[in-house]
């Protein structure tokens, strides 16, 4: 694993989370991590030890992500690895999902990620090193039938990493965005997973392909603890990329969706071309 860093990882007390704070303290790496229940974390973790640090947070209240990050620095001195791990699924299409389940998914899953990027930065670019990986979701490359929401939120993580990369190199940070496939974790229970409040009849195709995923649960072919041993990995390299798609699912599913995009861009080329000012 390299040399000892101090990781920050939120969203640590279920799935790859918690694998990622298990194998780095096993490795005897310094974890501060994150969940809204610090109960529920220090009770899956289970670790009596100075270099593990839970934490109780908010992560769509700036000022509760501020004192979690203030509070990792007061006990390791030093932040190396951020990732942002927290968030969850949400189902339904735009007219079925309100616009407090809406922006209650962009809060966590989007605005929690910004806010933690926001307060760990001034650290990481003083140090002129660290490295921000963010958890995203090959539904941000290539969305499904009655998922539009939790795209579009996985959609912006990519994005907003994109271009964080670049802002954030001058200062010697690093920033990787994953795309996991379906992974064998909670993701798919009421743990990690909300379906539209109020759905529609109508909606038969959306709530066929509900189905169809909720009886995935158990049976991802993705194994968490290599998918956290990969993640982990990305600390020791030397140029570690801007995209990491995780599972095969996800390789087929990115490459899918790059030869559609591709063939329908050269399919429209004559009316793309055709709005220039003629020279």
């Amino acid at each position: 694993m390299g040399m000892k860093k101090v990781w920050f990882i939120t969203g640590a007390s279920k799935g790859l989370g918690l694998s990622l704070v298990n194998q780095l303290l096993k490795a005897g790496q310094s974890v501060a991590a994150t969940s809204r229940n610090i109960d529920e974390l220090k009770k899956a973790v289970n670790a009596d030890t100075g270099k593990f640090l839970p934490l109780a947070v908010n992560l769509a209240d700036e000022q509760s992500v501020e004192d979690a990050i203030n509070a990792t620095i007061a006990k390791f001195e030093r932040i190396d690895v951020v990732i942002n791990n927290a968030g969850y699924g949400i189902g339904g299409s735009i007219e079925e999902l309100t616009d407090a389940e809406t922006r209650n998914s962009f809060d966590v899953n989007v605005f929690g990620t910004l806010n933690v990027i926001r307060k760990a930065s001034p650290y990481l670019r003083a140090q002129h090193s660290g490295h921000i990986i963010n958890i995203a979701s090959i539904a941000g490359i290539a969305g499904a039938t009655g998922w539009a929401i939790y795209a579009a939120t996985k959609s912006a993580v990519i994005a907003l990493s994109e271009v964080s990369a670049e802002d954030l190199k001058e200062f010697g940070v690093k920033v990787t965005v994953v795309a996991p496939g379906a992974f064998r974790t909670s993701f798919l229970t009421t743990d990690s997973l909300i379906l539209a409040a109020n759905p529609l009849a109508e909606y038969e195709e959306v709530r066929a392909i509900h189905t169809k995923y909720l009886k995935m649960d158990g049976q991802q072919a993705g194994d968490p603890e290599k998918a956290a041993a990969a993640m982990i990995s990305l600390a020791s390299m030397p140029n570690p990329p801007v995209h990491l798609l995780l599972g095969n699912d996800a390789f087929q599913r990115a490459n899918g969706k790059i030869e559609a995009l591709t063939k329908e861009f050269k399919d429209w080329k004559a009316i793309t071309i055709s709005t220039d000012f003629d020279n």
